[in-house]
């Protein structure tokens, strides 16, 4: 395994941190603290996307395709897929969700297009960290993150032996 940590994260904890995240989030929009839409990015911004805008009764809820990871491997940044234009405008209350900022060659390329969106994501690299507005957790940029939706269940052996 390339990463030499690992922080594992099950179903439950991304639903609580999300959930957290849309509490952080509750009344700090524009709009006498409304939001107007949810924008996830694809695809590890969906599920927190959807908790968020479960949370904060939002019903506007569109997607942002960017791929930046070839496998494990960063790449630079490419946009796949832009949300509604007429949606987006120049994101003025606009909430654009995210699982997680690494470098932040993901959000600096959808911050140069929407720039006055607001940024979230459950977990923040501290490399990335200046990119995103909101986030619920910081850890070590040398950290790997496997998400529930990356992982398969599966018998692991005993450290000493059966």
């Amino acid at each position: 395994m390339p990463h030499e940590k690992g922080f594992h994260v099950s179903w439950d904890q991304i639903h609580r941190d999300s959930r957290a995240l849309a509490w952080r989030l509750d009344k700090r929009g524009p709009d006498n603290g409304a939001w107007r839409a949810v924008v996830a990015i694809t695809r590890g911004g969906m599920a927190p996307a959807m908790i968020v805008a479960r949370e904060l009764d939002i019903r506007l809820v569109d997607t942002i395709s960017v791929k930046s990871y070839d496998w494990q491997q960063q790449t630079d940044a490419t946009l796949l897929k832009a949300p509604d234009a007429a949606l987006m405008g120049d994101g003025e209350g606009v909430l654009v969700v995210d699982d997680l900022v690494d470098t932040g060659k993901t959000l600096e390329l959808v911050r140069r297009l929407y720039p006055r969106a607001h940024f979230a994501t459950v977990y923040a690299k501290p490399q990335g960290r200046a990119m995103v507005d909101t986030y619920i957790t910081e850890v070590s940029q040398d950290t790997w993150i496997f998400f529930p939706w990356d992982m398969a269940l599966q018998y692991v052996r005993p450290y000493r032996g059966e």
